[in-house]
């Protein structure tokens, strides 16, 4: 398809997919996918936009984020073909969901409506607000528990924080984050109980009891772990790396290092790194 003058829109990606699911005369792969076999496809996806955006990569993320979209293109096409739904009823159901969640900006649950100048509620409030109608959202689909709807396919940081969040709006949780800390050393005082009696499954229970604390601790102080685990990551990767360059300048065989020769050239590494801006 030759790029038209203008510019494609969004009915040109969805007829494009249509075409691509064909079975007379589509795509081979694109037309034996299902909604499970996309699913690794779209969390890859996602990861992606994530990297592009903390790479600060501009012209990366435009690509990204097309590439996401056609993820809801897809399950959308396949959704239309079984019966469930289409594209055009997303996007009315997702509208309809966000006139009636921002009732301080559409007072009266329109596209046109506005609020007066200077009326902004207070971000308590609008939190307040938010919280109360997703848990009315919750109990008109028959949701049983107020933790219930919080995905299990989310990665185990991400759900360990909204289950916390979720607990907090019901009033479970701590007022500040002192307590955390001191449930941090509670946890890791039990967690070398376990390791001194290896004790295999209580070993693994305390640690996972100690980073769920962790997330406790990042959400009270506004951290999102997941992507503090990211940078975390990432330094790690790129303080290895330096290793490895300085390993090879000097000519010497990184594998044939001592332990202590590699963690000097760990320390060295950290030396060289530009101090954080005050």
């Amino acid at each position: 398809m030759a790029a038209k003058e203008g510019g494609f829109c969004i009915e040109d990606l969805l007829e494009l997919m249509r075409r691509l699911r064909k079975p007379e005369t589509g795509c081979p792969w694109d037309i034996k996918q299902d909604f499970q076999s996309i699913v690794p496809h779209t969390l890859e996806e996602t990861y992606e936009v994530i990297d592009a955006i903390e790479q600060g990569d501009f012209a990366h993320l435009r690509e990204e984020l097309g590439d996401l979209l056609f993820q809801v293109v897809f399950y959308s096409q396949m959704a239309k073909e079984q019966g469930h739904f289409n594209f055009a009823e997303i996007i009315d159901s997702l509208t309809v969901k966000l006139l009636k969640r921002h009732p301080h900006v559409f007072p009266d649950g329109t596209l046109e409506s506005e609020r007066e100048l200077n009326q902004a509620p207070e971000q308590a409030e609008i939190r307040n607000t938010w919280e109360k109608l997703k848990a009315r959202d919750r109990t008109d689909k028959g949701v049983l528990g107020r933790l219930a709807d919080i995905p299990l396919a989310l990665p185990a940081l991400s759900r360990s924080e909204k289950l916390q969040k979720r607990a907090s709006n019901h009033g479970f949780d701590w007022p500040d984050y002192p307590p955390v800390l001191d449930k941090i050393d509670e946890e890791l005082a039990e967690l070398r109980e376990a390791i001194d009696l290896n004790n295999e499954q209580h070993i693994e229970e305390e640690l996972g009891d100690l980073i769920f604390s962790c997330v406790n601790l990042g959400r009270h102080r506004g951290i999102n772990m997941e992507a503090c685990l990211r940078r975390a990551n990432k330094k790690f990767e790129t303080r290895f790396r330096a290793m490895e360059v300085l390993t090879d300048s000097s000519g010497a065989d990184f594998e044939a290092l001592s332990l202590e020769e590699k963690n000097d050239l760990w320390l060295q590494v950290k030396r060289n790194e530009k101090p954080p801006a005050c």
